[in-house]
Parts: structure tokens; C-alpha cells; sequence
């Protein structure tokens, strides 16, 4: 039996929420490991739609979720998303939900600096989602964030919001900003922190006791591995890191304890906001991906970028990330196409390269090479077996998992859960 990681193995958006909420039925334990609550993705269980962007997707379902060290927490946004799913009619306690007590709280400065950087006329546009995010990790890694934990020390919290106001009021006056007073901040974090306090706990000793007690964890990833801060299209990025060796660091966990990596994968690509993206197509066949794929953030509701399959960029992320075998997803948006291409390799600067390079300027010079093969009339669309499909969608994932070196463990064919074929169970491999 192994432990799971689930990674985007693109730029995000590549179908986890599904693939998540199946495996979460298998699993015991459900652990977000980075990021905060600017990914999104949409669960539908029996008919009702849930949208969550910082809740471990296991909650739905009434499994231990946790939220580990490596995520930014916004308090407020925890409480109001507690609140909505509630109002679904989900049963949320502290018997399953767990907060990392060392895990670093997302403030209002956070987020008014975001928008203030992003919203800048000049500079570097990165298309974040102005929700404090990268300044939140900034603080953490400049060993000035506030942590949940020091909600438990109201009496020793100003010291704190005063050294972090120190580095943000220097900020802020060169911005043109007015000053934020301790008092404003403490106000803030006073007025949540009951609320929260129940959820917080040491979860790397929950999860180390699960995992000697031989539950099934599942390691939920957020984004995608191509906005790795290390291993992405840099500065293009997230703030953390998202390769599934951050499932290890982001839940005090061991590196021991991950068994199975799975890549989820869409079967074309997309892209949401700005960066380097070389199969991306401006035609009518862009569209066309972007409508049947119904490509819209469910965060920012912003429209995604759409291109081919882009083997050379899933491939890097095999590597980096370790992964064992794919979850193809949305097979079923390529049905009626006459031909499909994929990228097998980049030409740069007239040579031919099997790789993303890490240079901005390179990325932006990269042209795919492509090969065609022939489409499919007949339509995927819930297919459940290899036997429902067409023969040259087979083909298609075949030369898919050839070009990768990986296999595909699972295949989705719609947005409904059942409509998946099952090669390898990621939990029992």
C-alpha cells in the first residue's frame, strides 16, 4: 500500500479536483501541502457542486483533512470557506480538520501589496491573483511572519506585528502608502482568532501517527509543476514550491513516506495569465479547446490560454517531480478534431532540444516541433473501459505515455467521477 502525491504536471488547471475527490474516497487522510487559496477547483458529489481553494478536498467527504506548514493561510478566508461549505451541509470540527500550528498567516498588507505590485503600470506583470500569496511566502522566508501559532500568545503577538511592520511600513512610505498601525493589525488577527484556534495542532506528529497506524494518505497538490518557483518558467511563477517533493517539506512528513506519485495531465494544454507558452494556439482551434474545455479559473474566473499537448514540458515534469504514472484528463475535449498535434521537441536558435530551458529569454525564443496524427469522429465522452474508445484515441494516449516515460494510471473521459478508467490504483501500487 502507498502514500499518494497528486501534482499538476503542466501550468495548473489540469483536471485535479476530479481525480482528487476519486482518490479521497480511497484515502483516510487528505494533506495540502503549498500554495494557499489561489488554486481552486470544483468537486461535484452526488449532484452538488463544492468550490474550494484552501480546504483540503477530503472534508467533503468527512475524511481527517490537513492543512500543513507549507500552505499560506488567509484566516479570514478559512473562516468564510468553513462557513459556505457548512451551508452545503457539510460537517466541519476539529475531528477532521487540522491546521499546521507553524504554518504562516496571509494579512490584509499582503494582499493590498500584491494587488499594488501587480497593478503597477511599470515593472513585471506575473498574473497573480492579488491575493497576498507571494508576499506571505516573502515573510516567511524573511523570518517575519506571523504563524498560527502565535495566535495561542495573544500577550507576545504585538512584539511580532511590530517587527513585521517594521520591513512593510518601509515598504509602504516608499509606495506613497499610509502606515498601518500595530494596532490595526492586531485588531485583525484578534477578531479571527477564536475561530481558528480550535483547528490548529503539531500535524506532522498526526500524520506520522496515521501513517505508522498503515491509513492511506493523500498528498493534494496545488497549481502545477511548470510554477515551480525552482523548476517553472521563472519569474512566471508561484511563490512555492509545487514539485511533489514539497509534499515531504509542506507536511513534516518524511520523504520515506511518499510511495506513489501521480501527474495529473491534461491531454491538451492551457495556461491561465501571463509566461512562456509555445504550443499555445491564437486560431480557431484554440478556441474551439478553450469552449468545449469550458477553459475559465475557478478562482479568478479568468480565461486560460489554450494550446497541443505538449510532451517536452510533461516529460520535465516526470523528472522533476518523480512521477510514477498520469491521470490523463479531458480526452473527451479533442473528440471531432480532423488532426492533433503534439509537441515532441523545442527548436531553439536552430537547434533541435528536448527540454524547457530555464532562461526567460530562451523560453520566449523556444518553437515547437510538432508531429500530426489523425483525429477521431466518434466521442469518449464517458467512456469507461479501453473498449468504449476509439481506436486513434487509444493510439493517442499510447504515444502520449511513449513520448513521457510514464504510463497512464488513470484516464478521465468526462467531468463525472465514474467516467474514468482505472489502469493502476496510485494506493495499491
Amino acid at each position: 500500500m502507498a502514500n499518494v502525491v497528486v501534482v499538476g504536471s503542466q501550468w495548473g488547471d489540469e483536471g485535479k479536483g476530479k481525480i482528487v475527490d476519486w482518490l479521497s474516497e480511497r484515502a483516510d487522510v487528505i494533506v495540502r501541502y503549498q500554495g494557499g487559496h489561489n488554486a481552486g477547483h470544483t468537486l461535484v458529489i452526488d449532484g452538488v457542486s463544492y468550490k474550494l481553494s484552501l480546504l483540503p478536498s477530503g472534508l467533503v467527504r468527512g475524511k481527517l483533512s490537513v492543512i500543513g506548514n507549507g500552505v499560506v493561510v488567509d484566516p479570514h478566508h478559512f473562516v468564510a470557506e468553513i462557513e459556505k461549505l457548512r451551508g452545503q451541509g457539510v460537517e466541519i470540527t476539529p475531528d477532521v480538520l487540522r491546521v499546521a500550528e507553524n504554518a504562516p498567516l496571509i494579512l490584509s498588507l499582503h494582499r493590498e501589496l500584491d494587488a499594488m505590485r501587480e497593478g503597477s503600470t511599470s515593472g513585471l506583470k506575473i498574473g497573480t491573483t492579488k491575493r497576498g500569496i507571494g508576499p506571505a511566502y516573502e515573510d516567511k522566508v524573511g523570518r517575519r511572519a506571523i504563524r498560527v501559532i502565535d495566535l495561542t500568545e495573544p500577550d507576545t503577538l504585538a512584539p511580532k506585528v511590530e517587527r513585521l511592520l517594521t520591513h512593510h511600513n518601509l515598504l509602504r512610505r516608499g509606495m506613497g502608502l499610509e502606515e498601518i498601525a500595530v494596532e490595526t493589525i492586531l485588531e485583525e488577527l484578534t477578531s479571527v482568532a477564536d475561530q481558528i484556534l480550535p483547528y490548529i495542532d503539531q500535524v506532522w506528529r498526526v500524520l506520522d501517527e496515521r501513517r505508522k497506524a498503515g491509513d492511506r494518505i493523500l498528498f493534494e497538490g496545488a497549481q502545477g509543476a511548470l510554477l515551480d518557483n525552482d523548476h517553472g518558467t521563472y519569474p512566471f511563477v508561484t511563490s512555492s514550491n509545487t514539485v511533489a517533493g514539497q509534499a515531504a517539506a509542506g507536511s513534516g512528513l518524511g520523504p520515506t513516506a511518499i510511495g506513489y506519485v501521480l501527474g495529473i495531465t491534461k491531454a491538451y494544454t492551457t495556461r491561465v495569465g501571463e509566461g512562456p507558452f509555445p504550443t499555445e494556439l491564437d486560431d480557431e482551434i484554440g478556441e474551439f479547446l478553450g469552449t468545449k474545455g469550458h477553459e475559465f479559473g475557478v478562482v479568478t474566473g479568468r480565461k486560460r490560454r489554450c494550446g497541443w499537448f505538449d510532451a517536452v514540458i510533461v516529460r520535465q515534469t516526470v523528472r522533476t517531480s518523480g512521477i510514477t504514472g498520469i491521470a490523463l484528463t479531458k480526452l473527451d475535449v479533442l473528440d471531432g478534431l480532423d488532426e492533433i498535434k503534439i509537441c515532441v521537441a523545442y527548436e531553439l536558435d536552430g537547434k533541435r532540444i528536448d527540454y524547457l530551458p530555464s532562461s526567460m529569454g530562451a523560453q520566449a525564443r523556444v518553437k515547437p516541433i510538432y508531429e500530426t496524427l489523425p483525429g477521431w469522429s466518434e466521442t469518449t465522452a464517458g467512456a469507461r473501459s479501453w473498449n468504449d474508445l476509439p481506436a486513434q484515441a487509444v493510439k493517442y494516449v499510447r504515444h502520449i505515455e511513449e513520448l513521457i516515460g510514464a504510463p497512464v494510471a488513470m484516464l478521465s473521459t468526462s467531468p463525472e467521477r465514474d467516467d474514468t478508467i482505472l489502469v493502476t490504483d496510485p494506493f495499491q501500487d
